[in-house]
Formats: structure tokens, sequence, C-alpha cells
């Protein structure tokens, strides 16, 4: 059999940078991209939360590293990624999860909202990317996979600023797909329905929420991180080469209605 016909979703060795990595979805990322056999760069604004993380991610018998990244300054984007690439000689991977969400009457939304989720989810994920970029230009080669969400391809009451915020996402991939694809680097984006993670679990336990989201989710409940991890994995890995400037809903056919 000729295996260049066979995917392959095995990340072995490869050096993976994930944004807000220290809790909930990116956590679970960090943790689930080692077991593929990545090397995870695990970042969070604050270096000891990341280390707690990539610590845990060896103790389980990954290979990880922690770094201190804040996706609102430049400078520390900057000093990041090239700490990560200092350390393990490239980055082959970015998985832009930094994020901010928020619920607001659109009547009732602050300057100061609109600023604080729009720098951590379109500003913060550009920047990531064009720093992770500039490197895997240079190497010729590389992934970035953005967390999106199912609000960037519909609308979702009081969430007008969370809305265009993760919709700016999906444009920003789509562009860098353009730019970039032809040289080696694909951008793709993960667009996920609500995940049960702890930082969601006070609301989708009241069961009154829960089935008013379920609800709208044709499968019948709401994700997990591995859900959301499987679709990552596939974009990082070679089975995921062809796709570029794609965004997938992991949404149970939310956005299907």
């Amino acid at each position: 059999m000729d295996s260049d016909h066979l995917p392959t979703f095995a990340l072995t060795d490869l050096v993976v940078l994930v944004t807000g990595a220290n809790r909930g979805i990116g956590e679970g990322l960090a943790e689930a991209l080692a077991a593929a056999g990545a090397i995870v760069a695990v970042t969070a604004r604050s270096a000891d939360d990341a280390n707690r993380v990539a610590s845990s991610i060896r103790s389980a018998g990954g290979s990880a590293s922690g770094h201190a990244l804040d996706v609102t300054n430049n400078d520390s984007i900057t000093a990041a990624v090239d700490d990560v690439v200092a350390q393990h000689g490239r980055l082959d991977v970015l998985v832009a999860n930094a994020g901010l969400g928020a619920n607001h009457p659109a009547e009732d939304v602050t300057e100061a909202d609109w600023d604080e989720i729009m720098d951590v989810n379109a500003k913060g994920l550009f920047f990531t990317a064009q720093a992770a970029g500039r490197v895997m230009l240079e190497q010729g080669s590389g992934r970035i996979v953005a967390i999106s969400s199912q609000a960037s391809l519909v609308g979702i009451r009081d969430h007008a600023v969370y809305c265009a915020s993760k919709g700016a996402v999906n444009q920003l991939v789509r562009v860098l797909a353009l730019e970039w694809g032809g040289r080696g680097v694909t951008v793709n984006a993960v667009a996920p329905t609500f995940i049960y993670t702890p930082g969601t679990a006070e609301r989708l336990d009241d069961p009154a929420y829960r089935q008013g989201v379920v609800d709208r989710i044709p499968m019948g409940d709401v994700g997990t991180i591995a859900d959301v991890a499987g679709a990552v994995i596939y974009l990082s890995s070679q089975a995921g080469a062809m796709v570029n400037g794609a965004v997938l809903p992991v949404d149970g056919g939310w956005t299907a209605q």
C-alpha cells in the first residue's frame, strides 16, 4: 500500500504554541496536542500559570515548556515567540486560543467593554499570528489555527461585541490564508459551540440554561474540550495539509439552521 495516500494525524515532535493555555479550552488543547506527540509551548499572561500546565503535561509523559505571553502587549508577544524559537529551534503550529467573552445588551455596551474584548479577540489574534507567521514564513512551513466561535457565524443576543470580534477573527484568517498559503503556511479557524469547561459549568449546570442551549443544537448536547481538540489536531496535522482559509464549525449543527 502506498503510504502517500494514507493521512496521518500525528504531531510527533512538532513545536506547537498555544495561547491562553492556563485554563479551560486552552489547557485542554495543550494536553491533547501533547498527547498527539507535539512539543507544546504553553503560554499565559502569568509565567507561573504557564509553567504549572507545562509541568503537568511533563508529569503525564508529554513534552512542554511554559512561557509568559500577554496577547494585548506586542512586546510580550514578540518576546514569547522568540523564547519558544530559541528554546525549541522552530515553531510549527500556533493555536491562537486566548479570548474573552461577556454578555452585554447592545444599549449597555461601553467603550471600555468594546476595547477590552477587541484587544484580545481581534487585535491580539492578529499580532500573535503575525509574530508566529514571520517565523513560519522564514521556515517555509507552518500552521496557524485560531479559535473562533459559532458566534462568528450567527448572531447571538447580548453578544454584539463578542460576535463582532469573532467575525473579525474569521476575516483575518481568510486574508492571512490568501497571503501565506502559497508560502507554506496554512491559516484556519475552529468555531465551537457552547463547550463544557470549569468556566462555563456554572451556567451549563443550571438545567434551564442548559436546556435553552441544547434546544439550539441538533445533536442534542453541548460540546466537550475533546471535540474542539479533534478539530485543532486535524488542522495542525499532515491530514489537514490542503485546508486553508477555512472556518470549521464544531457546533453540533447549530449554524446549519
